[in-house]
């Protein structure tokens, strides 16, 4: 694979320079970070982490991919990891077979296992041999349940017919248990009966992935607009549809405001609660708001455009690391970032949003551009880790990578740099075509 961008491209990135990109280094940008996705993603995480033994994926690995000796199965990890494997099938005709059946093998313990029987949703977690751990309540979280909605529907989109049956029931049990008629959005934390928590427990304020008991959050929302839009993609019902309507709404004109910043709690009628700005998170959603609005048949809708512009020009006003490219972690609307190292999810949103954005006003400016070149000039160079393959969970503002961190978890996946390099491949090649 090619350690850096070619010649003329780096030597112009550079020096600050850019000519007006034409079709050849749209195509040949192209082919790096396809080549980047098949041997520094694909290669290290499958079939390796397929667990054959109790279903689903093994998560936990060390720095040179030797695996933990516990992995517990927490649906995030297990749905992000057949979404991928459901979207590489979809789009790589040679690889098809392979990852179809990674994917259904996926699927089947998303069913089987994480599906909770008795009482329906997904578990947050199980042990290695799909058990609740001892003390275990079966608490439920719409974060996860959210991304089993996600796989499932990509499922689907890639021909399993057997996945349209759990997207429509994992749809189903969000909205009889989860869905906030009153106020609008979710109720984020339920009993394993589907019952919302609405207050803190004795034994802890926070739920799973940090929001307190009765708030609603910046996180589980977006991610349920991305898992609705992709729902709506395989199931286009009308009931899908007003809900993937409302969540935009919510993330867009409530989630979000000027200059571009996501809130990231709320009270339960969406009155925000102070706290910081994520730029890792700002930069996902103005991807994310805009697939769900072409989703919707509204692509050229120019509030959403507007809204999802914003977030990526306040990232980079205030998150942008201009001397060595990449986005820094947290910062607040009007001062200068003070959560500076770089995280590996954080660039790769970074660099889909940055294509995304130059696809739609590169004719107006070229910041754009220019920025997705050092984004990706940085996570070649610093953010992959050339020894063991893959990317470092973690980077300094220059660069470093402190030594000892796992390469998986529960929370790292193949989820968000696959996604980001198989989306802003195929954004290139359509680029490539345009520009002939």
């Amino acid at each position: 694979m090619k350690k850096q961008l070619g010649l003329a491209l780096a030597l112009l990135a550079l020096c600050g320079v850019r000519a007006a990109p034409v079709a050849a280094d749209y195509a040949r940008l192209a082919d790096e970070l396809d080549a980047h996705f098949r041997t520094q993603v694909l290669k290290h995480w499958f079939p390796g982490c397929v667990d054959r033994e109790h279903g689903g994926f093994y998560a936990e690995f060390r720095e040179d991919w030797t695996r933990a000796k516990e992995n517990p199965k927490t649906i995030v990890y297990q749905a992000r990891q057949t979404w991928v494997c459901a979207q590489v099938a979809q789009r790589y005709p040679e690889l098809a077979a392979e990852f179809r059946g990674y994917a259904q093998h996926g699927l089947q313990f998303l069913d089987a296992t994480l599906w909770d029987k008795e009482q329906g949703g997904f578990f947050w977690a199980l042990d290695e041999q799909g058990k609740l751990p001892p003390g275990g309540d079966g608490e439920k979280h719409i974060y996860g349940i959210s991304f089993g909605l996600y796989a499932a529907a990509a499922c689907v989109l890639a021909k399993d017919e057997r996945a349209l049956d759990l997207a429509k029931r994992t749809f189903n049990w969000l909205e009889a248990h989860a869905h906030d008629a009153q106020n609008g959005g979710y109720y984020e934390a339920l009993t394993r009966a589907g019952q919302p928590i609405l207050a803190p427990k004795a034994a802890r304020t926070v739920d799973s992935i940090g929001t307190r008991y009765g708030c609603k959050s910046m996180n589980s929302h977006i991610h349920l607009l991305e898992s609705v839009t992709a729902c709506y993609q395989a199931w286009p019902d009308p009931r899908v549809r007003a809900r993937l309507e409302e969540l935009l709404g919510i993330v867009r004109d409530r989630v979000t405001v000027e200059p571009g910043c996501m809130n990231l709690y709320f009270t339960p009628d969406w009155r925000a609660l102070p706290d910081h700005d994520s730029f890792g998170h700002d930069v996902e959603t103005a991807f994310l708001m805009v697939e769900a609005a072409e989703a919707l048949g509204k692509p050229d809708d120019e509030r959403t455009w507007q809204v999802a512009r914003s977030l990526l020009d306040h990232a980079l006003d205030y998150g942008w690391d201009e001397k060595h490219g990449g986005f820094y972690d947290k910062g607040s609307a009007f001062a200068p970032a003070y959560g500076l190292e770089k995280v590996w999810w954080t660039q790769a949103e970074g660099l889909n949003a940055l294509l995304l954005m130059h696809e739609r006003y590169g004719r107006e400016t070229d910041r754009y551009w220019k920025a997705f070149l050092k984004q990706w000039s940085f996570i070649v160079k610093f953010q992959t880790d050339a020894r063991h393959g893959e990317w470092f969970n973690t980077v300094s503002e220059d660069g470093r990578a402190a030594p000892g961190q796992n390469k998986g978890s529960i929370w790292k996946a193949a989820y968000h740099n696959g996604r980001a390099l198989m989306f802003t491949g195929e954004r290139l090649r359509r680029l490539a075509r345009e520009a002939h």
